[in-house]
């Protein structure tokens, strides 16, 4: 059997960690060899692949919520299982599918083997996991719980992604369509009307008034266009750098919720994504004030980061969750109302958990409703505008035949 070259990653008998390259027939032929030397073998795997993972990294693949959720469900069946945390990191550092969560989980397990606790090895990736799910895994392993807490987390995680996914599929149709219209027009304007444009001049005359407009309309597309195109990608960059900023959030998070058609489907979604969050945080043992703090952070909405830290201070100050958010017109009355009951009762974290899904199941509806009525809206506005755009070109052609006539 032919050699191969071989990564591995050891600890010596001094606890050092120690890297290297070896030739052999087999994985396990590298391990015996490891540990006849005295060493203890963390990480044995083919040199290439370790290479083509290198490359990889060079475009590095983003980390979705899909990504966290299915982790956190594999390592929550895991731990639940039996297997140690250190074994569980390792199996799922080198199954997961995304390329870059496999190199962060490496980097964690390493955390993990020097002697820190999980959540403060995910605290150092906060680009990858956010601070809800570090919380809820520092809560889950103070308190014991920790399969618990990964479950929660995953849960969360799947009802986030499943309500995104509902938007999207419910939003896809209206947008493609609304797509394909704008490259039609311009398509019409820049290839089509030109070489009508060339057949009006050669039959001479005066052109009707609607064909004149489309004309000048083709002919300031062709300066227009690639203008239109710069400017399109200079404005997607700078809102990719600049949007999540504070400064630009204070202007535009209002706005959204002003909106005439898609406020109200706004609102639902940050009122859902923070009673799950506030309510998930809760049930992990989380205390209230962490908890505030980091649903504030969650919510992707400015108004209702707002309206927490006036909660966060009056409960700072021994008052209630309710009183402050009943003030802000972004809380109706019925969440403000289920709230307090769950303070007087105790079970403040399974009222939030009831507020979440009603308003999972309401942003469902109003995406259901809004795209029932946007599908038969845009198809008459696309056929309106094309066909305007057809008789107009056509215009000259009805004139010359009445002449003839």
């Amino acid at each position: 059997m032919a050699a191969t070259q071989y990564s591995y990653k050891v600890r010596d008998t001094q606890g050092r960690f120690v890297e290297g390259k070896v030739e052999a027939a087999s994985e396990a032929a590298v391990a015996d060899r490891l540990r006849s030397m005295g060493y203890v073998p963390l990480e044995v795997r083919p040199a290439n692949v370790g290479l083509q993972r290198e490359i990889s990294f060079g475009l590095r693949k983003r980390i979705r919520t899909k990504d966290l959720a299915i982790f956190s469900r594999q390592f929550a069946t895991m731990i639940d299982a039996g297997l140690t945390m250190l074994r569980a990191l390792t199996i799922l550092a080198e199954q997961v599918d995304n390329t870059e969560l496999r190199r962060v989980l490496h980097g964690v397990k390493q955390e993990v083997e020097a002697g820190q606790s999980l959540s403060a090895a995910l605290a150092r990736e906060p680009g990858v996991f956010p601070p809800l799910m570090v919380s809820m895994v520092r809560a889950g392993e103070a308190g014991g719980f920790l399969d618990t807490a990964l479950r929660q987390i995953a849960e969360n995680f799947e009802a986030e992604v499943k309500l995104r996914g509902k938007i999207k599929a419910a939003l896809t149709y209206p947008v493609v369509v609304f797509c394909l219209a704008i490259a039609m027009c311009i398509g019409l304007l820049v290839f089509v009307v030109p070489v009508f444009e060339g057949m009006f001049e050669d039959l001479g005359g005066e052109l009707p008034v609607p064909t004149k407009v489309l004309v000048l309309l083709s002919q300031a597309m062709r300066y227009l266009l690639p203008v239109l195109v710069v400017l399109g990608i200079g404005a997607g960059w700078l809102w990719r750098k600049y949007g999540r900023t504070e400064r630009v959030r204070n202007v535009v998070d209002p706005l959204k919720l002003r909106l005439p058609v898609f406020g109200k489907l706004v609102q639902k979604l940050a009122l859902a994504r923070f009673a799950r969050n506030f309510g998930t945080l809760l049930a992990s043992g989380v205390p209230i004030l962490q908890s505030l703090d980091i649903v504030s952070e969650t919510t992707g909405s400015v108004v209702i980061s707002r309206a927490l830290e006036e909660v966060k201070r009056s409960v700072s100050q021994g008052e209630s969750v309710a009183g402050p958010l009943a003030a802000h017109d972004v809380f109706p009355p019925m969440v403000v109302q289920m709230i307090a009951s769950g303070e007087e009762s105790g079970s403040i974290d399974q009222m939030l958990a009831k507020i979440a899904e009603f308003y999972d199941e309401e942003v469902e509806a109003t995406t259901e409703a809004l795209t029932a009525l946007i599908e038969p809206l845009m198809i008459a506005v696309l056929g309106a505008i094309v066909g305007s755009m057809i008789i107009a070109l056509y215009m000259p052609m009805f004139k010359i035949f009445d002449m003839i006539g």
